[in-house]
């Protein structure tokens, strides 16, 4: 036992020591798992890697940590060291993998079997090092490990609940990182070069003096160029025209186009607005739905402010209300003249009322209004995990408790040709949820619409700097049909019209467009109706409803 403190304060600082590292640990897990949800959209696949690889890497790290409980102390303070720079630098290395070299998931998976090796390496070394502790304050074995395991648990506890309350909204997800290595390197090398000076010989004390110094040097120079490192990475990805970046409640806001162009708008690296193509996705999703009653209009989604734009071409509209949850998209949407100016200067209307709230918990607690004409749908595509909850057979239920009698639903039901099975989930959810319903889609105009870019809904994932975001990444990550138009003349993106009642009883309805709008991108009813006859003509069998605990949306 070292001289410079008692058995009992030996025995604090080791704790201590498992404390700080487990807290750790866990904050390099995390910030894995929530980097790689908001790159891929698909966070149940990503945490379930993420998990699933380091647990298995952990068990082959601690029979590799047999070797070292010879030499515990110096082991345990190299290994921190590497742990702190590998950790530290994994945010780094995965958004950098995703923006130079088009993908994540070996990057994700390297990192996890590094970090999971060297985590699970703690363990056995710290057992060594605090029964040496132990046994010099008469602690039995029991004991000892009762305590190392507790310090583990509370630090992983700690560690748990700074990254999404504390570290995240106020370094972001590569500075913490960061961050939390520098942390560990201190912990690590505080412990064996304080409690365990005795043990180590006069070259393994400079071997860890200098380790520590150089990690440390590493780390605190990555945090110093870490905007100009994610400047970089987003003009790769998003190409050198990136107008507004900023990232709020955990979400990235960008901004992309010309100056003198149509704006691009991407949340968490998917494309929400196309500025080349804005009058083809929202018009032929709002208005066969307002072919009608429509005085008061509900918008679930909708922030960038394109779907009112269409909703108050009817001037008979007496109210608008817009639930959507990014507060700053609606924000760019009032604010940056190229977006304002694309969706009509929407939300300066004084009949529009923006909420902002997630959609299912609105539609949850909202009561006692008057019910809405019409609903209009106009959120991301369907993806994995929290991505599948607005288009389960809950949200439609909730939806259709809203509307007035008489009134109609409009969802956008993502891209079709590389997700139909997703597509016809979707109606299968709505029929399920106590709707009739009428799949249709449009047609690309020639030479222009998706064919020149890539759907909404896309995550530009296989981008090189200076070029743009590729037309090759669904919200999965995974690749999409070339320019997002299939084979048969550019039908890309799919909708459902529907209205309560029993699909057996109950008349599909009609699709058309109001008299007295036209023009501006406004598909005619015998385009709607020849949309709608390619739908029935590519129904497959009936498929199961996706469910708030059966969700069918994959990656």
């Amino acid at each position: 036992m070292p001289e410079r403190t008692g058995p009992r304060a030996g025995r604090f600082l080791v704790l201590a020591a498992v404390f700080v590292c487990a807290a750790c640990g866990l904050v390099y897990e995390l910030e894995l798992v929530a980097l790689a949800s908001s790159l891929t959209g698909d966070p149940v696949t990503q945490a379930s890697v993420v998990l699933s690889v380091m647990v298995f890497a952990m068990g082959v790290g601690s029979l590799l940590a047999k070797r070292l409980r010879c030499r515990a102390a110096v082991g345990f303070g190299l290994l921190e060291a590497v742990l702190a720079l590998a950790g530290g630098c994994s945010a780094l290395l995965l958004y950098g993998a995703f923006a130079w070299l088009g993908g994540t998931r070996h990057a994700l998976v390297g990192v996890s079997l590094l970090l999971g090796v060297l985590i699970g390496a703690e363990m056995p070394l710290l057992m060594t090092l605090i029964q040496r502790v132990s046994r010099c304050a008469r602690q039995d074995a029991g004991g000892a490990v009762a305590d190392l395991f507790a310090a583990d648990y509370v630090g992983a506890l700690v560690g748990g609940l700074a990254f999404p309350f504390l570290l995240l909204p106020w370094l972001g997800q590569l500075t913490t990182a960061l961050a939390t290595g520098a942390v560990n390197a201190l912990a690590g090398g505080a412990l064996v070069l304080w409690l365990f000076h005795r043990d180590l010989t006069g070259g393994e004390r400079l071997l860890l003096w200098s380790v520590n110094a150089a990690v440390l040097a590493v780390l605190a120079g990555a945090a110093v160029l870490a905007d100009d490192f994610e400047r970089a990475a987003r003009h790769a990805v998003y190409g050198a025209h990136v107008r507004v970046a900023v990232r709020t409640h955990g979400q990235e806001v960008v901004l992309t186009g010309p100056p003198d162009g149509p704006p691009d708008l991407y949340v968490d690296g998917r494309l929400r607005v196309r500025g080349g193509d804005p009058r083809r996705h929202h018009p032929a999703l709002v208005h066969p739905a307002m072919r009608g009653r429509h005085a008061r209009v509900l918008v679930l989604g909708g922030g960038d402010g394109l779907a009112v734009r269409e909703v108050l071409r009817y001037a008979d509209v007496e109210s608008v209300t817009v639930v959507g949850p990014d507060p700053m998209v609606v924000r760019l949407a009032r604010t940056d003249p190229a977006l304002a100016r694309l969706n009509g200067h929407a939300f300066g209307d004084r009949r529009v009322r923006v909420v902002p709230a997630e959609p299912f918990h609105w539609l949850r607690t909202a009561c006692g209004g008057t019910p809405y004409d019409v609903v209009v749908s106009d959120l991301p595509p369907p993806a994995g995990g929290a991505g599948a909850t607005p288009y389960s057979l809950e949200f439609y239920g909730l939806a259709a408790r809203h509307l007035a009698a008489g009134g109609r639903l409009a969802v956008h039901a993502g891209p079709l040709p590389e997700r139909p099975r997703a597509y016809w989930t979707v109606e299968a959810s709505l029929r399920a949820a106590g709707f009739t319903t009428r799949p249709y889609t449009v047609a690309a105009p020639a030479g222009g619409g998706a064919a020149s870019g890539h759907a909404e809904g896309a995550a530009p994932a296989t981008v090189r700097a200076g070029a743009g975001p590729a037309a090759g990444a669904d919200a999965g990550g995974g690749p999409a049909a070339a320019g997002g138009a299939d084979a048969g003349g550019g039908y890309d993106r799919g909708f459902v019209l529907a209205v309560p009642g029993d699909p057996r009883r109950t008349r599909p309805p009609a699709l058309g467009v109001a008299a007295g709008v036209d023009g501006g991108g406004v598909p005619s009813a015998a385009a709607l109706e020849a949309g709608a006859r390619r739908m029935e003509r590519s129904r497959p069998r009936p498929l199961p409803p996706s469910t708030l605990t059966r969700p069918r949306y994959g990656p």
